[in-house]
Parts: C-alpha cells; structure tokens; sequence
C-alpha cells in the first residue's frame, strides 16, 4: 500500500485537495484508491449545508486518475508531475445525494479505457463498504508547452 506522503510529489493536487490517502493496488491500466478523507468536518468540497455532494465524487475519480497516469510515468522513469485538464465526464450516476461521513473509507477505482502523451480517458467509480455511490467515464488533456521557434 503506497500512502500519501509516497505519492504526492507526482501529482498536482496538494495539500488539502489531494483527496487521495492511499493506493491499495495498481497495475498498467487500472488503480484502486482508498481515502478517509471525505469524513473531514473541513473538507474543501463539503457545501455549506455541512454536507459533502455525491457529484464531488467525480473529482476522486479525476484524482485516482491522475495518480495512476503518474504512477504509470514514474514506472518509466518519467519523474515531472504532468499537468492535466479535465476536459469531460460523461455518464455519471449517483446512487446517493450526499456522502455518508460515518460510513467508512472510500474505495476509488479506475481503469484506463485510453491514453496517450495528449490526454487519457478513463472509467471510475466510488464505493463505499462495497455499496456503488458514483461511477462515470472522464477525459483528461495534457496542455503542451507553447513551442518559442
């Protein structure tokens, strides 16, 4: 199990929007992310209602995406923390309204359906104790560096 203080330095996301606490397994095309993190009275998510929206849960998937493209990276020697815009989610569903604070960790998973120098698009989804809270696919993009010919 990799833990945040392992992956942070290749990816983006810092301090407390790095929403990630840990990696329990990853291999070439899928990741499986846990994270304590929504239960956090202080969470930078949560809504004014005290609440933390299940369409916050996107993010965790972009998130879990981001580490396992870096992962993959890193693997290859490749150690700069590229940048990424999410450009897209497409068929998200949300089996909840709101994250359940008190439920216990969340497990995030993602699987690279493509991905290249230029972006990536992946499948996610978020469960917790086993129960589907959210799923959907999202596409990231990997700005190039203006050339200065």
């Amino acid at each position: 199990m990799l833990d945040q203080t392992e992956f942070a330095p290749l990816i983006p996301h810092a301090g407390r929007m790095c929403l990630l606490d840990g990696v329990a397994a990853w291999d070439a095309t899928t990741i499986h992310a846990v994270s304590d993190s929504h239960a956090l009275a202080d969470h930078p998510l949560r809504g004014a209602d005290g609440h933390l929206h299940a369409v916050h849960l996107a993010e965790y998937g972009a998130q879990a995406m981001a580490l396992h493209g870096a992962l993959r990276d890193h693997a290859q020697g490749i150690t700069a923390v590229k940048p990424g815009r999410l450009v897209s989610l497409r068929d998200v569903q949300l089996a909840v309204e709101h994250v359940d604070a008190d439920g216990g960790r969340l497990d995030v998973h993602a699987e690279c359906l493509f991905a290249d120098d230029a972006g990536a698009q992946y499948a996610f989804r978020v469960e917790q104790g086993g129960r589907l809270l959210a799923s959907g696919r999202a596409a990231v993009i990997h700005p190039r560096e203006p050339s200065h010919d």
